[in-house]
């Protein structure tokens, strides 16, 4: 049984719930990306005030809901925070990802993105898009083919459904510059998310460990560490992650061993050998404009999929 067909007549999860357990004492972000986030919330919590007592719903209609934009590199935050406000506020919260949207049947991603925003409502839960980009991308100018339509569709459901909304929503970029121009003005707060500085480096190694029970070597450093390594707070979770793993492999009992300061280098080297790695292509530079974008790729993947439905859709109806 292919995947369109299981999906069609057993349906999958269009979201993750995710219960927040995660506070803005666990947020380790620059003082101005806090401060952003804390008028946000601030404006969450008056949103009463504003349209129903200062009568603003009244000559503003559709605009009761909240948006917001997180936009910035991988491993700056963005989930941790969407999921930190969701814990300010008492509510869940709805994670949606495009490959839980995306549908090779036609017109089928459309619905599913109207549905997120329905059960959104009804839960009264902060509804977070993780890379929001890959599904609010920039409309297409020429219509020549049916999964440009397809894509363009999709975008002008979410427009609409982002107008509807009346309750709180998220959308975190990895590139802000492949939003459709229109989220702009709809998007009430777009709040960036750099790289940490130094002291939040610091502050960000010693948050990934026990306060208690890890046990540390005496030659730890992390302002050492945060001054030699100017990564995220994604890079630095995995590098501890992986210093952890490095100390177990010590010779010796278990209740002897201690994570030293050559356990983390190593394990951000290795954070950015595997980065490295990624980043390698069989292609010249040259050649790299050529290639198709994830988008692009995606898109394909949805041309691809409607011209075997029709194909399919045709012998059904040559063979009865």
């Amino acid at each position: 049984m292919s995947d369109s067909i299981r999906d069609l007549i057993f349906g999958r999860p269009l979201f993750d719930v995710v219960e927040p357990r995660r506070t803005f004492q666990d947020v380790i972000l620059p003082p101005s990306t806090l401060d952003a986030i804390r008028q946000a919330l601030a404006l969450i919590r008056k949103q009463s005030l504003i349209f129903d007592r200062w009568g603003l719903a009244e000559r503003h209609g559709g605009t009761a809901g909240l948006a917001l934009h997180f936009a910035g590199p991988p491993g700056t935050g963005k989930t941790i925070a969407a999921e930190a406000i969701a814990a300010t506020l008492g509510r869940k919260l709805l994670v949606v990802r495009y490959a839980e949207l995306e549908s090779r049947w036609v017109g089928q991603t459309s619905k599913h993105v109207a549905s997120v925003f329905r059960d959104a409502a009804k839960s009264d839960a902060v509804l977070f898009f993780d890379e929001a980009d890959a599904i609010a991308s920039r409309r297409f100018t020429s219509l020549s083919h049916g999964y440009e339509r397809e894509a363009n569709a999709t975008v002008n459901v979410l427009l609409n459904e982002v107008e509807r909304f009346p309750g709180v929503v998220i959308f975190a970029t990895n590139l802000a510059a492949n939003l459709d121009p229109a989220f702009e003005r709809r998007i009430r707060t777009h709040i960036r998310f750099d790289l940490p500085g130094l002291e939040e480096r610091q502050k960000i190694w010693r948050a990934q460990l026990h306060a208690t029970k890890t046990p540390l070597a005496s030659d730890v450093s992390f302002q050492e560490l945060a001054e030699r390594y100017p990564r995220s707070g994604g890079d630095i979770k995995n590098a501890v992650l992986k210093a952890a793993q490095l100390a177990t492999f010590e010779p010796g009992p278990d209740p002897e061993k201690r994570i030293h300061q050559r356990h983390f280098v190593q394990g951000m080297e290795e954070v950015m050998a595997a980065q490295s790695v990624m980043s390698q292509s069989l292609y010249e530079a040259r050649d790299a404009a050529a290639l198709p974008t994830p988008r692009e790729r995606q898109l394909l993947l949805i041309a691809g999929s409607a011209l075997l439905v029709a194909i399919a859709a045709l012998l059904t109806a040559i063979l009865t």
